[in-house]
């Protein structure tokens, strides 16, 4: 082993920063196996068992799944989270109002008693990662397959998980939780047994001119300077058990807490982090990636850049709006810029080409060994990619137009109390009248505002017509076409006019004696109806293809592991929101000819961006001040800069937002938080010479909480060394 570590080592000395990542986004289970001397090569100066030991504590074990989107780590004693801002953006906005604004503000608990409750936000451990490929290929020998799908359903798996945990004398609370997911096309399965806290509070949270600086205009881009972090702590029963929230709960005391590093790092520094990516698609064809550009790409990119200019337009104009819609812009406007960016990227990148140098290898093994399976399973995957275009295109422009553009189309379905009117039984009415009315609390929420819905609605509504011929449309623009000559305007004023749902107090009026002719009448109920019937019936028309294609999906797939066995390429799955590795080096990189973009930035770039005319580049004064003093504490680096963010060349995705990024010894240097443009043709293609993690340094995290907050006593419950 020191022989082939001391020959990868000489050979890594010679690769510039263009080859300073590591292309992988690796199953903790392997890297013992698969990584270790590769990982020792470039600077790992821990053993892997110290990263992950299924037996005994580890680093695993201060990695947690932040609202089931995000990851987080555990940097104190008594439960302290740090993931970032926008991971917490909901949670911080639930917390705020126009009078106290915690979004515009910032928000520090100086105390314990002074951290608040967030209702339905979870933080959860992976207490076990369990390869069960062989148990569950036994269940699928013997169990009923009607559709033919069982290998990737995750309601069948769910079953499957339940009966292993039975079998294995698995201990089951209502806060453990099993996930049972197919890898590699259905080709491998783990298990992960978690456990879930539901007692999270928020402790802190810097100003948006802080947390979010530079917003959407630097989204996806580097250099940046957003200190994208804020702070929860996870409670617990006195005992130490998971528990719902209740005030007599304590901060957990944690079997594992990260030591955080202000020592500072150099260009080529090995780096490591472990998160929750959620979805990338890198044993496509070449003919998905055009579809993907052609579908999801083109209507995110379409209908979502209406929808936020509307949106914007309102905001704007209203600071209860503005608040209102804060989270909902930032959400929406990620996965715009995502897909606009991808796009280019794929065609700046010739990333088509490279996918077809791909496939012909393995299609050229295919026939070279005789194994037809895999040109039987291309060519199934072709053709089906062909025949759905059209249903592709409608589902996405359904989704991003009505499901998700018009908000009213979510509004609870009446359909259960329409049953119990007809049969005119009191008691089933007013049970499903109460069911109804919680369902409304949902709807009618703090962050809604009908008059936005009414404007933003009429424009998607004129987007889904002005993409769809006449007469493939979803079934209410016949109502549309018939009863308001086409109208789209004068149909949505209705809605809003008319409908039970147009407000809480019309809604309540009708709760109180409710009828069913009121519902079968009332515009909201059919156009909501309308949308997810439509979403269906375009889901049911690709049902039969898309079951061929996951069986054929599963076989190219095999086929593409076999490859790269065959060459002794370590193998990891796709994304699919499972725990995993991935490492690389701090590096530059060079974006375009004769542009070199440095590996890190600093608060001097903050304040050159500085633009008080614009809302994404507010400097805060005591941040102002801060710099003008040089008052950085034990946080500047050795010049004496402030560092605010720094790049380096690891592999990510979505859902690796607030990943722990470690140096080569384990301890924490950073918070993943983004990705640059050039690097989001990586959900598809790796490209090392360009994709960088964007990460806010740990440093600058310390140095908002300290100088800027205040918040002392939060530093002072962390384990921090400075070499």
């Amino acid at each position: 082993m020191r022989q082939k570590t001391l020959i990868l080592a000489a050979l890594l000395g010679g690769l510039s920063h263009a080859a300073m990542a590591d292309e992988g986004m690796w199953m903790l289970t392997d890297i013992k196996k698969q990584n270790a001397a590769f990982m020792q090569a470039l600077g790992l100066g821990i053993g892997i068992d110290d990263i992950y030991n299924p037996d005994s504590i580890c680093l695993k074990d201060a990695v947690v799944h932040f609202d089931g989107g995000c990851t987080g780590e555990v940097i104190s004693p008594d439960g302290l989270v740090l993931t970032n801002h926008h991971c917490g953006y909901d949670y911080i906005q639930s917390h705020s109002s126009v009078e106290q604004d915690y979004l515009t503000d910032g928000f520090w608990a100086m105390g314990r008693d002074e951290e608040l409750p967030c209702e339905g936000l979870t933080v959860t451990y992976i207490d076990k990662i369990m390869d069960v490929t062989a148990y569950v290929l036994g269940r699928l020998a013997v169990d009923d397959d009607p559709d033919g799908t069982n290998y990737i359903s995750p309601a069948y798996l769910d079953g499957v998980a339940a009966r292993f945990a039975k079998e294995q004398g698995i201990e089951m609370t209502p806060f453990t939780k099993l996930e049972l997911k197919p890898f590699y096309g259905g080709n491998s399965y783990y298990l992960f047994v978690k456990t879930e806290y539901r007692d999270v509070r928020l402790v802190g949270a810097p100003p948006s001119a802080i947390g979010k600086f530079g917003a959407d205009t630097d989204n996806y881009e580097w250099p940046r300077h957003s200190g994208d972090f804020s702070l929860f702590r996870i409670y617990a029963a006195e005992d130490g058990r998971p528990a719902d929230y209740s005030p007599s709960n304590v901060p957990l005391k944690v079997k594992k807490h990260l030591t955080i590093n202000i020592g500072g790092f150099e260009e080529g520094d090995f780096t490591f982090a472990m998160g929750l990516p959620g979805r990338n698609w890198r044993y496509m064809i070449s003919d998905e990636v055009e579809e993907r550009m052609r579908t999801t790409n083109f209507m995110r990119d379409t209908i979502r850049s209406i929808r936020l200019k509307a949106w914007g337009e309102e905001m704007a104009k209203s600071p209860v709006v503005k608040l209102q819609y804060a989270g909902k812009y930032a959400s929406i406007a990620n996965y715009w810029k995502n897909a606009v960016g991808m796009n280019k990227g794929l065609v700046r990148l010739k990333v088509l080409d490279t996918k077809r140098e791909q496939q012909q290898r393995l299609l050229a093994y295919g026939d070279e060994t005789g194994e037809t399976s895999y040109r039987e399973a291309y060519e199934t995957i072709k053709g089906i990619v062909e025949a759905r275009h059209d249903a592709m295109f409608h589902s996405e422009a359904i989704l991003e137009a009505l499901m998700l553009g018009t908000e009213f189309a979510s509004i609870p379905s009446v359909d259960n109390l329409l049953k119990a009117l007809e049969t005119k039984d009191k008691t089933s009415i007013d049970a499903m009248a109460e069911e109804l009315r919680k369902a409304a609390d949902g709807y009618f929420n703090k962050n809604y505002a009908p008059d936005v819905d009414r404007k933003v609605s009429k424009l998607m509504l004129k987007a889904y017509a002005s993409l769809i011929p006449a007469g493939q449309r979803i079934g209410i623009f016949s109502v549309i076409d018939k009863d308001y000559k086409g109208d789209i305007d004068r149909f949505v004023d209705e809605c809003f006019e008319t409908s039970i749902f147009r407000d809480r107090e019309a809604f309540d009026r009708f709760i109180a004696k409710p009828r069913a002719k009121t519902l079968e009448e009332d515009l909201m109920v059919s156009y909501a109806k309308s949308v997810r019937e439509g979403y269906m019936d375009v889901a049911n028309s690709m049902k039969e293809v898309n079951k061929a294609y996951a069986k054929a999906h599963k076989t190219w797939v095999a086929g593409m592991m076999e490859l790269k066995r065959r060459k002794g390429t370590p193998l990891y799955p796709d994304a699919n929101l499972t725990l995993r590795l991935t490492y690389g080096k701090i590096a530059s990189y060079e974006p375009a000819d004769g542009v070199t973009n440095l590996c890190y930035t600093t608060l001097d770039g903050v304040m050159e961006k500085e633009d008080a005319s614009n809302p994404e580049f507010i400097v805060p004064e005591r941040l102002k001040d801060l710099y003008a003093s040089r008052d950085f504490g034990r946080y500047a680096m050795a010049d004496g800069r402030m560092p605010v963010c720094f790049a380096t060349g690891i592999d990510t995705t979505g859902g690796n937002s607030g990943s722990p990024v470690f140096n080569g010894k384990g301890e924490l240097i950073g918070c993943g938080f983004d990705r640059n443009v050039e690097g989001l043709t990586g959900d598809i293609a790796y490209n090392p010479a360009l994709q960088r993690a964007v990460c806010v340094d740990i440093r600058y995290v310390l140095f908002v909480i300290d100088k800027y907050a205040g918040a002392k006593h939060l530093i002072d419950e962390m384990t921090i060394v400075e070499q």
